[in-house]
């Protein structure tokens, strides 16, 4: 890891080309800190969230400690920039954010010494060996929490069994998010100390940006089709599929078919990294659709199409998911047609949008089944077939109503991580002998 900190340097040089955020105070990932910190009474609660849906996850839990902890500063550490730029808005006067420190017995040193946190948060699935090790030897209690482990990064450890099992050993305890997670971490030698359900589910969309979703959507022609946080190589598979279904593609007998998937539903490509916007703009030009961006629409929502080429909309926006959802009647899931483990499925069930999902949805592996089970999602074989399906029910009146009700009801059903994760982590503050007492207690296996 010590020399690997050039190649570091390097790949986010290359990365702030595109994305500025990476090359803000790059010396803080090597635990290296211009300011001294301002004196506070109450504890500094650390909660390191990587990326943008970790940050997103952990707001709702860190609301529900500012309850019960409120002279507490929060830090707030991240990896990347869109994490980085969501966290800011979570901050309070006097709270905290900083780089997560690169993974050198150096810089974990330097970035614990400097901050001294009374109790560090790792977010779901964020284990680093020196980070942990080096919290365990300062006496700074570090948990995972709203944790997840799936069967291939089970395997990955595995392999690494060296390096993992004293990591997953030495944290102080681990809350996961369902049993099989727990049975997973306890096989890597985590302190499992409860299974309190996934925080997403308590993550409540924006009611603004919902509304002005469904505003939109009640004066439009032709129900909306969403592809979710889509990644690369996914728009391209959607693309090519409504091609196929295009009307020059087809026997004359097949028009109606085609006529009713391509031009008879709008669809919505929401990309999940917005460094590539302008490259799907590009995709879904070249391959012979024009294209409307939310960065040129007005307040009154999406212009009405013209030309001869079928139009899709590109969602070309930060911090509008929700917006997006209220306007679709129905989500492709962005993640699960390739073997990238599927996005935040919950955040559409949350706004009322049926789910179709592909194969690929191991970093949502229960609740993509429990949404399944409820009614509120469809899993399918390919892209072929996830088009067909989210078309045929974006227009079928007496499906989808019932479809919408039960997203909502599912969102609804598994909410309360939050309070819960809230109170372990204030009892494990509170606690005089932390590490023995917290890991010796029994350990539920059912929220």
């Amino acid at each position: 890891m010590w020399l690997a900190q050039p190649a570091l340097r390097r790949k986010l040089k290359r990365r702030g080309q595109a994305e500025p955020g990476y090359l803000h105070a790059i010396d803080e990932r090597f635990g290296r800190y211009t300011q001294a910190l301002p004196p506070h009474d109450g504890p500094t609660v650390w909660i390191h969230a990587v990326s943008l849906g970790e940050t997103r996850a952990a707001a709702v839990l860190i609301a529900a400690l500012r309850q019960r902890l409120p002279a507490m500063r929060l830090l707030l550490t991240h990896g990347t920039a869109t994490g980085q730029a969501e966290g800011a808005k979570l901050l309070q006067p006097g709270d905290l954010q900083a780089w997560q420190p690169w993974d050198t017995p150096g810089a974990v040193h330097r970035f614990l010494t400097h901050f001294q946190p009374a109790l560090g948060v790792l977010m779901e699935t964020e284990l680093w060996p020196n980070l942990v090790h080096g919290a365990r030897a300062q006496g700074v209690p570090l948990v995972l929490a709203n944790a997840r482990l799936s069967d291939q990064s089970l395997r990955q450890a595995q392999r690494l069994a060296w390096l993992a099992r004293p990591a997953y050993a030495a944290l102080t305890a681990a809350w996961v998010q369902t049993p099989a997670d727990a049975q997973r971490l306890r096989s890597l030698g985590a302190p499992v100390c409860g299974v309190l359900g996934n925080l997403k589910f308590d993550a409540a969309p924006d009611a603004a940006l919902l509304a002005r979703g469904h505003h939109w959507r009640e004066h439009l022609a032709k129900p909306v089709v969403m592809f979710a946080s889509s990644r690369e190589g996914e728009e391209l598979a959607l693309l090519q599929t409504l091609q196929a279904f295009s009307p020059a593609a087809q026997a004359n007998q097949a028009q109606a078919a085609t006529e009713s998937i391509v031009d008879k539903v709008q669809w919505l490509i929401v990309p999940r990294h917005p460094q590539r916007f302008d490259a799907v703009a590009q995709l879904i030009a070249a391959q012979g659709f024009s294209v409307q961006r939310r960065s040129t629409w007005s307040a009154d929502g999406p212009p009405l199409a013209s030309g001869d080429h079928p139009n899709v909309w590109l969602g070309d926006s930060l911090g509008e998911m929700a917006l997006y959802y209220g306007l679709a009647d129905v989500a492709l899931l962005g993640g699960s047609f390739a073997p990238l483990g599927g996005q935040n499925l919950i955040e559409a069930a949350a706004c009322g949008a049926p789910v179709v999902m592909g194969a690929h949805t191991f970093n949502f592996a229960d609740a993509a089944e429990q949404a399944i089970a409820a009614g509120a999602a469809w899993r399918v074989a390919d892209m072929a077939e996830a088009v067909a399906t989210a078309a045929a029910l974006a227009q079928d009146a007496s499906r989808l109503p019932p479809a919408r009700r039960a997203a909502l009801q599912f969102a609804l059903t598994h909410q309360g991580a939050a309070a819960r994760l809230a109170d372990a982590l204030v009892g494990l503050l509170n606690l005089d002998s932390s590490v023995d007492r917290l890991v010796s207690s029994p350990s539920p296996d059912q929220y």
